[in-house]
This record gives structure tokens, C-alpha cells and sequence, in this order.
């Protein structure tokens, strides 16, 4: 069976630099951190007390109260993304045939607030007292299901969820279903909202958060000899995957093209990634044969790049393993570093970050980095923006379960 094309045409995000496309894309060309004191709770007793919290959000001003007030926060962000980007796609859905526009968003941990603010009225007020509305608003697939309600996409409608590789996972697998004509436009993406007691107390305990306390903006430092672990970030990306043909037939502007998707498990360690990245090099792999590309013919890297010490060595071998000598040509950067880390929906905001590099060539910095490790030793575009024409950019996504995913994006050409 022949593919469809599958190109992007609406892009929507909620993040700790930004709400929309431009002012996302201002802040990173800028090297603008995102990361500050935790202000959604009491962190004064915890290891780490820094996050990359989006600031000044209001639901409201994108839905009715009533809604809103049935859904979790991670909902909310992602809600919104698709709005945004329903609307940069100029996506009308009433005069489509709605059976053929489905829905396909992630999130790496659900309604995590939900869960602690009911368990905190189980147990302070009774069984009676939790919302009917606990079990909807918590479990990872209702962003899924809240965007198909609220916009009428009646077409595929499903959640995705591996972790911190959710996002592109989701982008990906929506690709597939438009490519083999299960739909005509996927809205797809991924959201989390995990700055909670329980999620940060949990992060804490693992030893996998930074706890640069005193220097919230420096502290989210990819690929720096003396990071000392990531910053939890919250947002919400989505984009809309459409066939080509249906794109063209409607005038859609296009931003990218999605030209591979890639895909591997490592099959060893909860946490931990496989020795030498090679659970991640297949994965890299996968998505270069899948585009029918070269190592060579990548202009740019979007690192997973999490500011972690195993991840970025990791990550750095499994890219050298892929690209050989011309690993030390392609440049590489983590928007982590000014983001945080937003756990499932990093995949989505950073697809959408390859997506402005392409339409600008603009290559992200990756800030904070000031002492080099030997470890990690290739190009990470240091501390300032680079312009560079970009052709074909990769996209790395790895999760906690050894879940595994890269997705190639490149200029549109007809």
C-alpha cells in the first residue's frame, strides 16, 4: 500500500516561555529560562524547589467556566494548545467531514493534581465527598477525549502513554494513521501537569531533579559538565497532522513535512537507559530509515537532552553510534535548557521548535552550558542562537520504561 504524505499545518502551544507559536519561538531564539521558585505549592521542604511553571494561565479565556471546572489542569494546557492550533491550521471542522478528523494526545502522568486533591478530601471528608468527576479528570486519555468533544473530531480518537517519549510518540503514530488514509487530519500532541507534592516528592526521592535552588535559571543545563539533574516543566503542544492532498485541496498553509518516525524499547532498566545509548540509536535509526535518509542528510538535532548526567552522556554515544564522524558536524541543542523538562508533552513543544527552526533557520541554543564534559563533547549550539538553513531536522524523545522515539521533520517541497 502506497503512503499518503503527511505534512503539518496548525501548530498550538502552552509553556513556561510562552503561550502561542511567536512568543514561544521569541523567547527561545532568545535563550529566555522559563525556570523560578515553585509557586503551585508549599515547597519549602523539598530537596528542590524550583520549576518551570506556566505563568498567568487562565482557561477561561479559552472555554466555558463550567468546563474547565471538570477538568485537570493537564486537560486545560492541552485544550488550549489545540485550540491555538486548530486555529493556525485555519482548520474549520464544521465544514469537513468531521468521521475523518481524529484526535491522538499523550500525557506522561494524567491528572496527578486531581488524584492528590480527592485523596486529600477522601480522607479529610469522607467517600461521599469526592467529585463524580475524579475518574474522568484524572485518567491520561480524557485530553483526547475532551478536544474531540469540545471541537467535533469524530474520526480516530486515542491517548498515548510512554513516558517522556509520549508527545512523539503521539505525533508519530498520528502520522501512521494519516498515511495509511485511517484519517484525513489528526490532532495530536502531548500535555502534563505534574508540578504537584506527590510528583516532585517522587522526582526528589529518585535523585533526578536539580536542586540549583538559588539559581532557578540556571539551573536546567543540558550537556554541562555540572548539571546535576533535570527541572520539571508543565505544558501542552499539539499539532495538526493532515494528508497532503487534503492540505493541498484546501489551501492549508504547510509548516513542515513529517518524513520518518522511529521507534524502539530498551529492554533494560526502569529509569536508566541502555548502556551506551543503544536502545536510542536504534531508535534514531528506525526513524532514518523510515524517512529514507541519511545520517548525513540531517541538518539538525532537537536533543531529549534532559540536563541529566546518564541521559546526556547517553544520548551523545547513541548519536555518535548513528551519525559516525558527521556527529561532530550536525548541530545539536536541548530547548530543555530554557523549557524544563515537560515530561509527555516535551516531544510535541520540541517537534514544534524543529518546525519554527526549518521555517526561520534558526538553530535553538542550549543555555547554561559553560564547562564542557569530555563525555559530551559534539555540537550542543552553546548559549546564543546560530542562524543556519535547515533542511531536515530530528527530533529524540526517550522515557522511564525504555521507551524509545525520534521523529524526523523537513521543509515542505511539493
Amino acid at each position: 500500500m502506497e503512503r499518503k504524505r503527511v505534512v503539518i499545518t496548525g501548530v498550538g502551544l502552552v509553556t513556561p516561555i510562552g503561550t502561542g507559536v511567536e512568543a514561544f519561538w521569541n523567547a527561545v531564539v532568545n535563550g529566555v529560562s522559563g525556570v523560578g521558585p515553585i509557586t503551585h505549592f508549599n515547597a519549602s521542604e523539598f530537596a528542590t524547589r524550583i520549576a518551570a511553571e506556566v505563568k498567568d494561565f487562565d482557561p477561561e479565556r479559552f472555554m466555558e467556566r463550567k468546563d474547565a471546572k471538570r477538568m485537570d489542569r493537564f486537560v486545560q494546557l492541552s485544550v488550549v494548545a489545540s485550540l491555538l492550533a486548530i486555529e493556525d491550521a485555519n482548520l474549520n471542522i464544521a465544514d469537513l467531514d468531521a468521521n475523518r478528523i481524529g484526535v491522538l494526545i499523550g500525557s506522561g502522568i494524567g491528572g496527578t493534581g486531581t488524584w492528590e486533591e480527592q485523596h486529600k478530601t477522601l480522607l479529610e471528608r469522607g467517600p461521599r465527598r469526592v467529585s463524580p468527576f475524579f475518574v474522568p479528570m484524572l485518567i491520561s486519555d480524557m485530553a483526547s477525549g475532551m478536544v474531540s468533544i469540545l471541537v467535533g473530531a469524530k474520526g480516530p480518537n486515542l491517548g498515548i502513554v510512554t513516558a517522556c517519549a509520549t508527545g512523539t510518540h503521539a505525533i508519530g503514530e498520528a502520522a501512521a494513521i494519516v498515511s495509511r488514509g485511517d484519517a484525513d487530519v489528526m490532532i495530536a500532541g502531548g500535555s502534563e501537569a505534574a508540578i504537584t507534592p506527590m510528583a516532585v516528592a517522587g522526582f526528589c526521592a529518585a535523585r533526578a531533579l536539580s536542586t540549583r535552588n538559588d539559581e532557578p535559571e540556571r539551573a536546567s543545563r543540558p550537556f554541562d559538565l555540572n548539571r546535576d539533574g533535570f527541572v520539571m516543566g508543565e505544558g501542552a503542544g499539539t499539532v495538526i497532522v493532515e494528508s497532503l492532498e487534503h492540505a493541498l485541496a484546501r489551501g492549508a498553509k504547510i509548516w513542515g513535512e513529517v518524513c520518518g518516525f522511529g521507534m524502539s524499547g530498551d529492554a533494560y532498566h526502569i529509569t536508566a537507559p541502555s548502556p551506551g545509548g543503544e536502545g536510542a540509536a536504534r531508535s534514531m535509526l528506525a526513524a532514518l530509515h523510515n524517512a529514507n535518509l541519511k545520517p548525513e542528510q540531517v541538518d539538525y538535532i532537537n536533543a531529549h537532552g534532559t540536563s541529566t548526567e546518564d541521559n546526556d552522556k547517553i544520548e551523545t554515544a547513541a548519536v555518535k553510534t548513528v551519525f559516525g564522524q558527521n556527529a561532530y558536524k550536525v548541530a545539536i541543542s536541548s530547548t530543555k535548557s530554557m523549557t524544563g523538562h515537560l515530561l509527555g508533552a516535551a516531544g510535541a513543544v520540541e517537534a514544534i521548535a524543529c518546525l519554527c527552526t526549518i521555517r526561520d533557520g534558526i538553530i535553538p541554543p542550549t543555555i547554561n552550558y559553560e564547562t564542557p564534559d569530555p563525555e559530551c563533547d559534539l555540537d550542543y549550539v552553546p548559549n546564543k542562537a546560530r542562524k543556519q538553513d535547515v533542511r531536515i531536522a530530528m527530533s529524540n524523545s526517550f522515557g522511564f520504561g525504555g521507551h524509545n522515539a525520534t521523529l524526523i521533520l523537513s521543509k515542505f517541497e511539493s
